[in-house]
């Protein structure tokens, strides 16, 4: 576990868990749970315990934290004064990089100008909103608690506060959302002028309420196509860049905590079910909160799941991870994977052939095309 595994980087990210939502989306695979009275004041309690002992681990001292995350659950659902003090606990026992990109994901119901002036003041730097569609039946339909209307005035409350950081996430391939409708969302979102937008297909994963039940009127797969190179070319007309599967950026606005992911980084995690990475050791908390704040109160690490990868799972997972991003990997290191497997090499060739991806020098990289087929190729690198 991560008490066990120093850092080969001095510089990490660090993730910080909110499990807390008002209303669970039926989409959500997440670790969540409902915000009920008197839950928050002891998760507070127990993630600065958390990161008591983080704080007192043998090389705490010799590392610099470059990015911070606030994801959840709705991490918008702290109060200014509780979120100032989780970010001055970090500024206590770590070093914070000069200009530290500092996010906070935010449901546009739970957010208001104040608020996240609030926010700014205590060091946030960046916003991330939750918008998932502009269609008001669609949303109604995800289990979401916002409108249209309420999107719009949480983005114009981040630039009323301040933020020249802000983020939009939508969903495409959701029940009852036809291509045309996508593609004026996706208009009426780009129109806003977000500096990012991230864009996820939806996936029915085993831990959410429709992965467990269904759900039906679901779009046919060429339509899902359809929808992602909707977004792919209108982006591209607005300027952002397709730096990654899912994500769109302005130049300069990258999401620099999940490049960090996507580079095979390290970075540490609190926060029930919070997620790590430390030296070569992959760690995951336990998720229960009474389990988690039960763990924390003994004064211990509250990791119930840990992983040490073997050479052939980092260099895997390193091609995975950077295939995801226009970036690309270093030819090297696909050479290195495909070396004794003739069948794999056979397979990357067939994917150059086919334009779906591209020796640029000495690094690979996956087309736009080979974006949206990378799960079939990423099977294969494992």
């Amino acid at each position: 576990m991560v008490s066990g595994s120093a850092p080969r980087s001095s510089v990490l990210g660090f993730y910080l868990h909110v499990p807390f939502c008002v209303q669970r989306c039926h989409y959500c695979s997440f670790n969540t749970a409902p915000l009920e009275a008197g839950q928050m004041d002891p998760y507070l309690r127990a993630l600065h315990g958390e990161l008591d002992v983080l704080g007192g681990l043998s090389w705490a001292g010799d590392v610099t934290i470059a990015t911070v995350f606030l994801g959840g659950g709705t991490p918008s659902l702290l109060e200014p004064e509780a979120l100032a003090a989780i970010l001055d606990d970090l500024r206590a026992r770590w070093r914070l990089a000069d200009g530290a990109e500092v996010t906070v994901e935010c449901n546009p119901e739970s957010v208001t100008r104040e608020r996240l002036a609030r926010y700014r003041a205590a060091g946030v730097t960046r916003v991330s909103l939750g918008v998932q569609a502009l269609d008001d039946t669609v949303l109604k339909t995800l289990g979401r608690r916002h409108d249209a209307r309420g999107a719009r005035a949480a983005f114009d409350a981040a630039r009323e506060a301040g933020y020249d950081d802000v983020s939009v996430d939508v969903m495409y391939g959701l029940p009852g959302l036809a291509v045309d409708a996508w593609v004026s969302d996706v208009e009426r979102v780009l129109a806003w002028d977000p500096d990012h937008v991230s864009a996820y297909a939806l996936t029915l994963d085993g831990g959410s309420p429709w992965g467990a039940g269904g759900v039906e009127n679901l779009p046919a797969e060429d339509d899902v196509v359809a929808q992602y190179w909707a977004l792919t070319r209108a982006a591209a007309a607005r300027g952002f860049e397709h730096y990654e599967i899912s994500n769109y950026a302005r130049p300069g606005h990258r999401a620099r905590h999940n490049l960090g992911y996507w580079r095979a980084g390290e970075y540490l995690a609190a926060g029930p079910g919070a997620c790590g990475f430390v030296g070569d050791v992959r760690y995951g908390n336990i998720k229960p909160l009474t389990r988690w704040r039960a763990a924390v109160d003994a004064g211990t690490l509250p990791v119930e799941t840990s992983e040490r990868l073997t050479p052939r799972q980092r260099l895997a997972e390193r091609l995975i991870l950077g295939l995801r991003t226009s970036d690309g990997v270093p030819a090297a290191w696909l050479a290195e994977r495909t070396a004794s497997e003739p069948a794999l090499a056979r397979r990357i060739d067939e994917w150059e052939r086919a334009g779906h991806l591209v020796a640029d020098g000495a690094r690979v990289r996956l087309m736009e095309s080979g974006f949206i087929l990378s799960d079939a190729l990423f099977v294969d690198l494992l």
